[in-house]
């Protein structure tokens, strides 16, 4: 049995365009121009999966007038990339056009809301195939295999780099040539979706790295009319990775923006096909258009309904004013976290004030705890042992300080983000190439304690919710120590109290003034509890130590 199913196009301002596939043997279809600016035709299928391009009279102005090109459809949903050719594949079952076959099973389970989260940003393909392994690793697969190791770990999101079709097998994503369709080296559309599936089955939300300021040079829309999506040239040429969307051109004649309809379309599949739950939109400085922002977050928030969903901006270097009351995201990326709190726990400076404006955004013009999200490290960044390691910094003593990082990004009002290995001291350089995650290193005490630290420290954020909020309160400050101590609350009665040393010495028998309130705490770090008096503790302060009570109601 065949049915007709539609083929079309937008393209408002081209000429021409004809339709050739694989039910065609490749043979020009020819397709009508309509008044809402699409050229259709339809063919008679049958049930099954078909490879297809578009011929297109191009209006890009690195071509001849009107020349001739074959384009793959920008809203193709899977493409041939490993054939060479880049054809969309189109799947058709009982007459209707599908992306692939899957069954959601766990739509039903409950999910954490934004501020109880702790993100784990991966790349999938180096988050698996370090480890001793005679087969290839790094597709959406190998991910589920290791869910149950996030799971003890605790975190409870994790945030893909961009995972869209990009040129080549191996890339970090921001290049993306196609916006519906995945990256085929990593597995199938249904692989991806199995693995979301399972994420939501242990409660892990899935946010998704989305490149919404440009596309990869060859993208479909740059070849079928470049200047109508896309500014002319870059703004910032000096900040510039592709061709930039232009979200201030308005087509009057259609009463459309046509960057705008175009990656409302994406963000809306993806939410829908994908069950995506949050978004980080790739170099908003460069989008610089707050009004677009504003509208796709509520075009995200309508189409997720009432689950949550968590729209990130990275935004560097930050501002408030992308988060505040009137601006359009819920967080952005804290990079003046990373920077500052790098520089300290490797012994560079001491900066209390500095110190104090990144544990408490709310000193940097921020409103609350998911108006930022902190790192000690990203993608973008080396890892902290290698900044502990160009200092000559190494084995415990590196790992006491990133230790002490760990227990300031859990603690800090905001929402804390893992990159993969951080939690156990992977130490590769940021590099381009593929740089698989040595996880032999959890066969080392040393990475194992690290991992443990990090493990327990979650399960303290997410089981003491004065984590949660935004109240923080800076009650000791001696600058010639080097000491900082701050207080974090909430309204049920939950209190925690940080005590960091970021000097070189030994702190015996230091007492901290101005403490909360007096009776029984418990010390984290070291597992025992401490009798604190009616306003001050005494407590022994390792070199670049944290302490962390927990009041013991």
């Amino acid at each position: 049995m065949t049915k007709l199913i539609e083929f079309k196009l937008f393209a408002p301002y081209n000429k021409g365009v004809t339709l050739v596939g694989s039910f065609s043997n490749w043979q020009e279809i020819p397709m009508d121009k309509c008044e809402d600016g699409y050229f259709r035709t339809s063919v008679e299928l049958a049930d099954g999966s078909y490879q297809y391009k578009f011929r297109v009279q191009s209006n890009s102005w690195f071509f001849e007038p009107e020349q001739w090109v074959d384009i793959t459809d920008p809203y193709a949903t899977d493409i041939d990339e490993m054939g060479g050719k880049d054809n969309g594949i189109i799947r058709v079952k009982d007459g209707d056009i599908i992306t692939d076959t899957y069954v959601w099973r766990h739509d039903d389970k409950d999910l954490s809301p934004d501020h109880q989260l702790v993100i784990y940003e991966m790349h999938v393909g180096d988050f698996s195939g370090g480890e001793d392994d005679p087969y290839a690793r790094g597709k959406y697969k190998h991910v589920i295999e290791k869910l149950d190791y996030l799971c003890e770990l605790g975190i409870n999101a994790i945030e893909l780099m961009p995972i869209k079709e990009y040129p080549g097998s191996y890339s970090w994503g921001y290049n993306p040539r196609y916006f519906f369709a995945t990256e085929s080296s990593y597995g199938s559309t249904a692989d991806l979706k199995n693995m979301i599936d399972e994420c939501h089955a242990r409660g892990i939300r899935v946010i998704m790295d989305g490149i919404f300021n440009h596309s990869e040079a060859s993208s479909p829309l740059t070849q079928i009319d470049h200047d109508y999506w896309y500014h002319h040239s870059p703004r910032d040429p000096e900040n510039n990775w592709g061709p930039e969307f232009n979200y201030e051109h308005y087509d009057e004649n259609l009463d459309t923006y046509p960057a705008r309809k175009f990656i409302g379309d994406t963000i809306r599949f993806w939410i829908e096909e994908y069950h995506i739950d949050g978004i980080r939109y790739d170099a908003a400085r460069q989008i610089a258009n707050y009004d677009f922002m504003s509208w796709i977050v509520q075009e995200t928030q309508r189409t997720a309904g009432i689950k949550p969903f968590y729209n990130i901006a990275e935004h560097i270097p930050e501002t408030p004013s992308i988060t505040n009351q009137d601006g359009p995201m819920d967080g952005c990326w804290h990079d003046s976290f990373r920077h500052t709190i790098t520089v300290h726990i490797c012994g560079d400076v001491f900066d209390l004030e500095n110190l104090k404006d990144v544990i408490d955004c709310k000193r940097q013009g921020f409103m609350g705890a998911t108006n930022v999200v902190n790192y000690l490290t990203n993608h973008d960044h080396d890892h902290l042992m290698v900044e502990l390691a160009n200092r000559n910094i190494f084995d415990e003593e590196a790992m006491k300080r990133a230790k002490l990082g760990a227990a300031i990004l859990m603690t800090a009002i905001g929402v804390p983000l893992i990159w993969m290995g951080e939690e156990f001291g992977e130490y590769k350089p940021k590099q381009p190439s593929s740089a698989k995650i040595d996880w032999n290193l959890l066969g080392n005490d040393l990475n194992r304690g690290l991992f443990d630290y990090y493990k327990g420290l979650i399960n303290l954020r997410k089981t003491n919710h004065a984590l949660y909020t935004e109240n923080i309160d800076f009650i000791h400050e001696n600058t010639e120590a080097k000491v900082l101590a701050y207080s974090r609350w909430n309204d049920e009665g939950s209190r925690v109290v940080v005590v960091a040393n970021f000097s070189d010495n030994f702190l015996a028998g230091y007492e901290i003034t101005n403490f909360p309130s007096g009776g029984t705490w418990h010390e984290w770090t070291g597992n025992y509890d401490i009798e604190a008096s009616e306003n001050s503790i005494m407590t022994d302060l390792g070199s670049y130590e944290a302490k962390v009570f927990v009041w013991q109601k």
